[in-house]
């Protein structure tokens, strides 16, 4: 009997926040592991970002929604304000759903993104058959520990969490510049430094991990 495959998805959050963020996710995707990214569309480097998406053909570029879900605006107008606008950035539907600060769980706003991703067909973020692995991350406790996010860290966490199917791994990749408003600074370039490590792609098919895309799970599907 075959014994089911390990699927990973790369995916850098918050891709338009700052060009120095759009350039070390390239980075990460050209020289690194990472497979997947999420646009902001209206933040400051997002038409920069776009562009950068076209360039990498190979990079799944999902939806990284920003809601509040104490504000005024109508929850399902928003979310199609955005992905209109996603839609004329990138000239495509999303590959994927997710959400800044993992919002799209709030139960005032889960409803009606499932319903979004439902009627256009994509995973959303915790709520498919993709797991979620969040655990790639420097800040714990209100204090860095960068050592969480080093290529020993992420290899104990993978030889530690990851099943067979297809699981996501969110990361923060990115350079720090002045346009990065952000507590989540050092952290970025620790977590780049990692991905691109010479070693971790080896060390990745030794543990029979295969990387992924969203986009290749459609055409898979498909």
């Amino acid at each position: 009997m075959t014994t089911p495959a390990k699927l990973l998805i790369v995916n850098a959050d918050d891709f338009g926040i700052s060009r120095g963020v759009n350039r070390g996710i390239v980075e990460a995707h050209r020289h690194g592991i990472l497979t997947s990214t999420s646009l902001m569309v209206y933040r400051p480097a997002a038409v920069e970002a776009a562009a950068l998406g076209h360039e990498c053909r190979a990079l799944s570029v999902g939806l990284h929604l920003e809601l509040d879900a104490d504000t005024r605006e109508d929850v399902p107008t928003a979310l199609l304000r955005q992905l209109d606008r996603f839609g004329h950035l990138m000239g495509a539907p999303p590959t994927h759903l997710d959400s800044h600060h993992d919002v799209h769980r709030d139960p005032r706003l889960q409803p009606h993104i499932l319903t979004l991703a439902r009627s256009l067909g994509v995973p959303l973020r915790g709520y498919c058959h993709v797991r979620h692995l969040s655990k790639f991350y420097a800040q714990w406790g209100g204090q860095t520990h960068l050592e969480q996010v080093s290529v020993a860290g992420l290899l104990r966490l993978l030889d530690a969490e990851l099943c067979p199917g297809v699981t996501e791994l969110t990361c923060h990749v990115g350079y720090v510049d002045e346009g990065l408003t952000s507590s989540y600074t050092v952290e970025r370039e620790a977590e780049l430094r990692t991905l691109c490590d010479s070693g971790v792609r080896q060390a990745l098919a030794e543990r029979g991990i295969r990387l992924t895309g969203f986009r290749d799970l459609a055409e898979r599907a498909a």
